[in-house]
């Protein structure tokens, strides 16, 4: 391991997650100052070929950076990596299943609550979108102690797949939306494609798919393990975004056992950026200059010092953190 200690202050350190089938997953530690064992969190990112801070070349959400800072400024840790094929980890994001994708994170939370400087029974986890699912099944099956989703929905895949469709297509102008039932039957017949497949990648429509991961995901309920989940929830989704249903969060409260902490924040998007606007997909670009939400980044803080903190985290003073 190395360390590469930002202005003498907060230390990074590459941290790498052995996957179930020996696979390297490398990442980032963030550690806060002072003496640990520290509260820490797993910051699981959207779908794609994304690296440790949630990048594609094409799409800089530059989420895991201030997580990571935020947090570290109240006295918690950050774990994050980057997914197969992406970053510093070898293999083929397109041939990785939602499952092991899954299995992936299990095996970053067991990780860091092997590590001396962790406390093992102070982690949390947070999910944005696709990691958002992924963070209800491990407050299902794993020991952690408080789960953030950032964007989940609640029922089947193919169900929030088919939604997010419908609403892509109604923010978009008057002559695409002229176009909505015939978009709808080839967004139909390329579903009924990629169900078809057996392999891990296939080509569906001309374009090369991640056909496993697909398949996966549309079979995937996530009501299975919101009603499951063995910990404390804070479940948050902006009033604009186009890709979940931010009425799921009624769902979420129902289904999480003992409830959940809901939050639909005005104006905020899909890639946790507010606009005040018509939000549409080529908005995102323009949005993404800016940074991830400051009052979003503020609420999680709270939330999560508050279970993860019981026994006291040592906090920075605020002028030392540059994201809160």
């Amino acid at each position: 391991m190395t360390a590469n200690e930002r202005g003498g202050a907060l230390p990074d350190i590459d941290m790498t997650v052995t996957a179930d089938d020996g696979t390297s997953l490398a990442g980032t530690l963030t550690l806060p100052a002072g003496h640990g064992p520290h509260p820490a969190v797993l910051l699981l990112h959207g779908s794609g070929p994304l690296d440790r801070d949630g990048n594609t070349p094409k799409l800089p959400m530059n989420l895991g950076r201030p997580v990571a800072d935020t947090l570290a400024a109240r006295g918690m840790a950050t774990l994050r990596y980057d997914r197969r094929g992406n970053g510093a980890t070898p293999g083929d994001w397109r041939a990785a299943g939602f499952a092991d994708n899954r299995r992936d994170a299990a095996a970053a939370v067991r990780a860091l609550a092997a590590r001396s400087d962790i406390r093992a029974d102070a982690i949390g986890v947070i999910g944005h979108s696709e990691g958002a699912l992924h963070a209800m099944a491990l407050g299902a099956r794993t020991d952690v102690r408080a789960v953030v989703l950032l964007a989940g929905f609640a029922g089947p895949g193919e169900e929030a797949f088919r939604r997010q469709g419908r609403s892509v297509v109604a923010s978009m102008p008057a002559p695409v939306r002229l176009l909505r039932r015939p978009l709808a039957g080839l967004g139909s017949r390329a579903l009924a494609r990629v169900k078809r497949t057996r392999t891990d990648v296939a080509r569906v429509a001309g374009a090369k798919v991640n056909a496993r991961w697909l398949r996966e995901m549309l079979a995937h309920d996530t009501r299975d393990d919101l009603a499951a989940v063995d910990a404390a929830v804070l479940a948050i989704t902006g009033d604009k975004d186009l890709q979940v249903d931010p009425d799921d969060l009624k769902e979420i409260a129902r289904l999480v056992p003992g409830g959940a902490e809901t939050h639909r924040i005005d104006d905020l998007t899909h890639i946790l950026r507010r606009d005040p606007g018509h939000p549409t997909l080529n908005s995102y670009r323009r949005l993404l200059r800016d940074p991830v939400d400051p009052g979003l980044l503020d609420l999680v803080a709270r939330w999560l010092t508050g279970h993860l903190c019981a026994a006291g985290c040592e906090t920075l003073p605020r002028s030392h953190s540059a994201t809160s």
